[in-house]
């Protein structure tokens, strides 16, 4: 049985053009959120905002070391993600 509303939550985080670049950067290995505010053009609420929508879909994991939370690919979330997009294609 397909979860539509989970569903749709992969498909918004996918849909936004920063959160792209942001996958695109976090892609090889983890990035401290300063590393990616240096090469965005975001604020620290705006990479928040982006970063809540990555997680809660499940396609980024985060850890808070100090101050600072470090950001990586969530590998089962993106295989999660494949599989709904394989499902509607």
């Amino acid at each position: 049985m397909k979860k539509y509303e989970d569903n749709a939550r992969v498909f918004k985080a996918l849909s936004d053009s920063k959160r792209l670049k942001i996958l695109d950067m976090i892609h090889n290995e983890e990035k401290c959120a300063c590393v990616l505010l240096e090469k965005l053009d975001l604020t620290q609420s705006g990479l928040s905002y982006h970063m809540r929508i990555l997680s809660e879909a499940g396609i980024v994991n985060f850890r808070q070391d100090g101050k600072w939370t470090h950001y990586s690919i969530n590998e089962k979330g993106i295989q999660e993600a494949k599989k709904i997009l394989d499902d509607y294609l």
